[in-house]
């Protein structure tokens, strides 16, 4: 699949562009930026010259990634780059291949620098201003073996560390700027300030890109290219759909018809609760279908994660289907697709990746669905879509929901799938949230649920014997769903939790609490 266009605000003259070589850190510079106020997007190294000039960037930043310099048809950027007249911040790799691009040398260093490092800062620079001074011992967080051993010209060196003797390096007539370190990791812990300098200080930017702005440009995005058209969205209730739903209906109105399909797969009352937003109070036309008899029928004897998967996936779709054409004269789907989901879609080679989210279509409909796709927060990571929500004034609730995955609970029992099994995790499930909102703890989680485990245990509850399953529970911190860490529950609460659960819960008599930690990828329970 092609790398997709850009999809930045056309109304928003302030846009940073980041070129990807492969860093697995490269959103968090995307992070950072947006944090920042400011557009960004992060495109492959190997984009051409006409869609980086498309692009129009007010500033450039090179990501780091795995590849050396000094290897035959390693990573670079196009020469247009250099040329722009724009500011280029280059990080780690970027580093490099900027000073290997302009005329100066990467060799192998003579040691390696991965982890914690300190510079020791030389001179004034644009980026340390109000944040280092000359003589000050700075800790950073490297990951490199390669090392710059002769600067462009141009250039000057502003700080050094033990492993590289060019460690921050400047050239304040172009506004060229690079660091061999990782800013945008919390690990170097003055990094945010100095990507912000470069952002303000050097590029000028003002900051401004806010939500209400993009919910004015997305509105007016939305009717240009729908027009007079119909939209269907399917609606799974999750703040994804949610919020691209009452954002279309607000540039559209009456045109717009949501399709939530019940799969029998979700949790304790949420079907209920889709169908009072968006139906009652929002007025939204609505079509809900239970299809759980269907669903659950299918997945009968099915234990295999990527098969239940594929059944759920193929199922939908046939009775979205169906749904759809009763309808009548749509011409446009809609999805929740974010900009994660279009990231890890295309390598930073610009090629398919190796694993692409099932849950959307990032690349295109079958072309059999007749329809062109509407996806107005393909350019949004997740907290700023809640954020988007709240502008919208879509209750908390929906809001702040924890995230749900695509097929449901059905990854939430391993093993087979039973109406039994479903129901006594919805009912662990309930209990655990419940306990979690008393606490006052729920909005400081990213995602919290239990899993009904596929082994049962011998138990003693009261004078009698069970025989009942056991239920773990998760809960991470995450701000953009990309990586995330266990939550440190105190003893006690967890205590509380497995107390209710075993005496509220028939069904379990055992309880435990799962603390791994996730690098970048999915964060669901497989």
């Amino acid at each position: 699949m092609a790398a997709a266009a850009s999809t930045a605000p056309a109304a928003h003259p302030d846009r940073v562009l980041i070129l990807d070589f492969g860093s697995q850190v490269t959103q968090l510079i995307a992070r950072r930026v947006r944090e920042a106020g400011i557009y960004c997007e992060i495109i492959p190294f190997s984009a051409d010259a006409d869609r980086i000039r498309a692009f129009a960037p007010k500033a450039i930043i090179l990501s780091g990634g795995p590849a050396s310099v000094t290897e035959a048809g390693s990573p670079r950027a196009n020469d247009v780059v250099w040329t722009l007249g724009v500011p280029v911040f280059g990080i780690c790799y970027g580093q490099q291949t900027m000073c290997e691009q302009l005329g100066g040398k990467v060799e192998p260093g003579e040691t390696r620098e991965f982890g914690r490092a300190f510079v020791e800062v030389k001179d004034d620079c644009a980026l340390f201003e109000g944040v280092w001074s000359i003589g000050a011992r700075e800790q950073v967080w490297m990951s490199h073996g390669d090392r710059v051993t002769k600067l462009p010209e141009g250039f000057r060196i502003v700080a050094t560390s033990e492993g590289a003797p060019y460690a921050i390096i400047a050239d304040d007539a172009r506004r060229f700027y690079a660091v061999q370190f990782h800013p945008e990791v919390v690990h170097t812990p003055h990094g945010d300030a100095l990507i912000r300098n470069f952002l303000f200080k050097v590029a000028g930017l003002k900051g401004d890109w806010t939500m209400a702005a993009f919910r004015a440009e997305a509105v007016a995005r939305i009717r240009e290219q729908v027009g007079s058209a119909k939209v269907i969205c399917g609606l799974s209730g999750g703040v994804d759909s949610s919020v691209a739903a009452v954002l279309i209906h607000e540039a559209i109105g009456a045109q717009l018809t949501c399709i939530f399909v019940d799969t029998g797969l979700m949790r304790t009352g949420e079907a209920e609760q889709v169908v009072t937003l968006f139906r009652d109070h929002y007025n939204i036309p609505l079509v809900h279908v239970d299809a759980s008899d269907l669903f659950l029928g299918q997945l009968e004897g099915v234990s295999d994660p990527e098969q239940k998967r594929k059944i759920i996936g193929r199922l939908f779709i046939e009775v979205f289907d169906g749904e759809a054409a009763k309808i009548g004269g749509a011409e446009f789907l809609a999805q929740g697709t974010l900009y994660p989901d279009v990231i890890e879609s295309v390598s930073f080679t610009g090629g398919p990746s190796v694993t692409i989210k099932s849950h959307h279509n990032v690349g295109g409909l079958p072309d059999r669905m007749k329809l062109k796709l509407v996806e107005p927060l393909r350019e949004l990571f997740k907290d700023e879509v809640r954020a988007l929500g709240r502008e919208l004034g879509l209750p908390h609730s929906f809001v702040g929901r924890h995230p749900f995955p695509g097929p449901g609970l059905a990854i939430r029992v391993p093993g087979e799938i039973t109406r039994e099994k479903l129901d006594i995790l919805r009912q662990a499930d309930a209990v655990y949230l419940d306990a979690i909102r008393k606490a006052g703890l729920y909005d400081e989680i990213w995602q919290a649920f239990a899993v009904l485990l596929p082994v049962r245990t011998v138990g003693v509850m009261g004078d009698g014997r069970t025989y009942d399953y056991a239920c773990a529970l998760r809960a991470v911190t995450s701000v953009d769903g990309m990586t995330a860490d266990y939550y440190p529950f105190d003893h006690s609460f967890l205590g509380h939790v497995a107390t209710r659960i075993i005496n509220e819960v028939r069904g379990i008599n055992r309880v435990t609490y799962d603390i791994t930690s996730k690098p970048p990828g999915t964060i669901e329970w497989e």
